[in-house]
């Protein structure tokens, strides 16, 4: 099983990743202003990853919320986010080669989406 890490920078704003079972990071979310509020950010993950569809945009794609949005970085890699239903980028992938490991990363978002959370302080 995988798990959040919640991490507190010195100002007090933190963000969270979810980490797979053998410990790679396959969500990030953004910057927020306390752990009360990125510990909505997961629930909101856990709430919208396994009903969300693949929207894939490298392909002119449009699909409802909640969904994967597949993209192409500026460096020609693929990645993803998690758009929750009320259209808030909840997380972001890492960059991928190919749609395999992309389709990996998505699924085990969705395996992973209900870890258990822990805090971390820089």
């Amino acid at each position: 099983m995988g798990k959040y890490l919640i991490t507190v920078n010195e100002d007090k704003k933190c963000h969270f990743v979810l980490k797979s079972g053998n410990g790679e990071i396959i969500l990030t979310s953004q910057l927020y202003a306390s752990t009360k509020t990125a510990k909505r950010g997961i629930l909101s993950v856990a709430n919208n990853a396994l009903h969300a569809e693949v929207e894939d945009l490298t392909k002119g794609e449009k699909k409802r919320n909640p969904k994967f949005q597949v993209y192409e970085d500026k460096g020609g890699k693929l990645r993803f986010r998690l758009i929750a239903k009320n259209g808030q980028n909840i997380g972001h992938s890492e960059g991928y080669n190919d749609n395999r490991g992309l389709k990996n990363g998505i699924e085990a978002v969705k395996k992973n989406s209900d870890s258990p959370v822990e805090v971390v302080k820089k």
